[in-house]
């Protein structure tokens, strides 16, 4: 007879949700077991590509009981985030199993709790934490047919301009992961046309501070999320040292900008217009950071230097101007599309009524619809630093202190009546 193991809480992913979730679970002396179906942070280990750094510098992007060795102002590599997640999991002895995956988790039908089918056996769970985070299942519109003879792939899977054939290359797509590999391809050498729909783009510094210190002391990252809020593509980058994202200046640089794509035949991409337009919500980004932010210092009296040049944005570039509606991809040289498109969730592991008609998980604060199920590690989980590495670790001590809180009714024990 195989034999079933018991755990009170099984956390469902090694990345910084299930680390963080991990910490917090041992400070309220609640056993637990971490499940990684590859090793310890796989998703910054080769979801990502050669050259990526974190979005924010290393005094921000950390938890709170761990720094990173050496500058504090540097934006760290990825090789160092993960070796920053490997050792913060040995400093708290996270109990990590690597090399197991989750395949099913139902309820159980013969006692409280839930059933986990997994690679190594059964696992019964009283509490299960899906910490697997949001970068899934890779998005890739059915735009452009295999026979179109163009390489494909999404931003999840590039890892240098030397993996893609000579020539152009098209990115799709105006958040971080494509402003970072267009400006990447750019400096190799290859011509390279982005395609660019509505997007925020803050700055990447201002009067001398980081914009992730201006989110707090603007207290951004504390937006709480409506039940409604959607994802917002992100404009932002931490190479060569942190600078703000401007594609009117990679256009200057050599650039092609164009509109979102919108269909394709016989080689040729229909652009939707409005490119201008895009490009003016990411100034109305921009610029509305630097109003409330002056505003922040001159409430304050803080001194901090004025920047007037930063209001200075450069001017429109041809691209912009007159609009490429028709891209012709074989008389542009273009041999290769990078989609960098996003990602959507896939939990049909998670067999359990925790979801709405659409898939999307049904929460508060990562407390999930289906009782003893929780959430971690998703965009806008509680606030909107939620999917952010310190963010993430709040997020957690929620999940956990809730966790704590329901072993506290479930082992009430009701005092035995009396008979007369």
């Amino acid at each position: 007879m195989t034999q079933v193991e018991h755990v009170e809480v099984l956390v469902v992913g090694a990345g910084q949700a299930g680390i963080a979730a991990s910490e917090h679970l041992t400070r309220h002396g609640i056993p637990h077991l971490v499940l990684e179906r590859d090793r310890i942070a796989e998703k910054w280990r080769t979801g990502r590509w050669d050259s990526l750094v974190a979005n924010g510098p290393a005094w921000h992007d950390r938890f709170p009981g761990m720094e990173f060795a050496g500058d504090r102002e540097a934006f760290p590599a990825k090789d160092r985030i993960v070796d920053y997640f490997v050792d913060y999991a040995r400093k708290i002895a996270a109990p990590i199993r690597c090399g197991v995956t989750v395949t099913s988790v139902r309820r159980n039908p013969g006692g409280p709790g839930f059933r986990v089918e997994t690679s190594a056996g059964m696992i019964i769970a009283r509490f299960v934490i899906a910490a697997t985070g949001p970068f899934q299942k890779p998005k890739m519109p059915a735009l452009v047919p295999d026979e179109a003879g163009i390489m494909q792939i999404h931003s999840a899977t590039y890892r240098n301009p030397g993996q893609l054939p000579p020539g152009a290359v098209l990115v799709v797509g105006a958040g971080a992961s494509g402003a970072q590999i267009a400006e990447e391809l750019q400096e190799a050498g290859r011509r390279v046309f982005c395609s660019i729909g509505p997007h925020d783009r803050p700055p990447r510094r201002y009067r001398g501070r980081d914009n992730v210190w201006w989110l707090g002391v603007l207290n951004k990252w504390d937006i709480e999320a409506p039940p409604t809020t959607k994802h917002v593509t992100f404009a932002v980058s931490g190479a060569h040292g942190g600078r703000t994202v401007d594609f009117r200046r990679l256009a200057h640089r050599g650039a092609t900008l164009v509109g979102r794509a919108t269909a394709f035949a016989d080689g040729v991409m229909t652009i939707a217009p409005g490119l201008a337009e895009n490009l003016a919500t990411g100034d109305a980004n921009y610029l509305s950071v630097l109003d409330e932010a002056d505003a922040w210092v001159l409430r304050n009296g803080a001194d901090l230097p004025a920047e007037p040049e930063a209001r200075i944005l450069p001017a429109d570039p041809g691209c912009v101007t007159n609009p490429i509606l028709s891209l012709d991809l074989h008389a542009e040289g273009i041999t290769s599309i990078i989609w960098a498109t996003g990602y959507g969730l896939d939990c049909g592991w998670l067999q359990v009524d925790a979801f709405d008609a659409a898939g999307k998980p049904r929460h508060q604060r990562g407390v999930s619809a289906e009782p003893g199920v929780y959430f971690l590690g998703l965009p806008w989980l509680s606030r909107r630093g939620s999917a952010f590495i310190w963010g993430v670790w709040h997020d957690a001590r929620h999940v956990a202190d809730h966790i704590a809180t329901q072993r506290g009714y479930l082992s009430y024990g009701a005092p035995a009546l009396e008979t007369v």
